[in-house]
């Protein structure tokens, strides 16, 4: 049985950024539901509600198991989606730069009007002191999860003001890490890079098909 993979964009981010990905997998023979998704107009409990007519019915198409990559905020979008209405046969996740512990730049961010307006309510949960509300709507790790970091920012004086430690210029290698995840793997690059970078996309793929990363 052919199993399929869904892709979850970042925030402020269409499909299109995930198409470097998504070309890869249907090479090696998945079937791929590439979503774009309303990233800055709701909150995460309501974008996995608006997102799951088109999952369901891609999930309920998919003969093997449903596989999930998601890069940045979409991973936490993942998450909340697996916690809420996890597919039966769900498979294995990939995350790429996912501020799973927030991110710092959020938190600098969050009080200006102009961020406000542009990231909306997905925006505002994005920060390192996560609501209870939104650790419970996250869930715990109960799946097998492959975590990509990135640690090469486009500017690195900017991150080093903003960011402690190792990042990718908007989310730390640190803030990446999750109880519960399988493997984890540092990638040589950028945050908005790291969807199409080709180590990125070897490794993604390796773990969907045997649970690692590998050496």
């Amino acid at each position: 049985m052919a199993d399929a993979v869904l892709l979850l964009h970042g925030i402020a981010r269409t499909s299109a950024s995930m198409r470097a990905l998504q070309r890869a997998l249907e090479a090696a023979g998945y079937p791929v539901l590439n979503l774009d998704y309303r990233s800055r107009r709701l909150p995460l409990a309501d974008l996995a509600e608006a997102i799951h007519p088109a999952v369901s019915r891609f999930a309920a198409a998919t003969e093997g198991a449903l596989h999930v990559a998601a890069h940045s905020m979409g991973g936490l979008l993942a998450r909340v989606y697996l916690a809420r209405h996890r597919p039966a046969r769900l498979g294995r996740t990939v995350m790429l730069g996912t501020p799973n512990n927030g991110s710092e730049v959020a938190d600098f961010l969050r009080g200006w009007p102009p961020y406000r307006l542009v990231f909306g309510p997905a925006g505002q949960q994005l920060v390192t002191g996560q609501t209870v509300e939104l650790k419970a709507a996250l869930g715990a790790v109960d799946y097998e999860l492959g975590i990509l970091a990135g640690d090469r920012p486009l500017n690195p004086f900017a991150a080093a003001l903003l960011l402690p430690g190792p990042n990718d210029g908007k989310v730390t290698v640190a803030s990446t890490r999750l109880a519960g995840m399988a493997d984890h793997r540092v990638i040589h690059t950028s945050h908005t890079r790291l969807a199409s970078h080709p180590e990125a996309i070897a490794a993604a793929l390796r773990f969907l098909r045997d649970g690692s990363f590998g050496a």
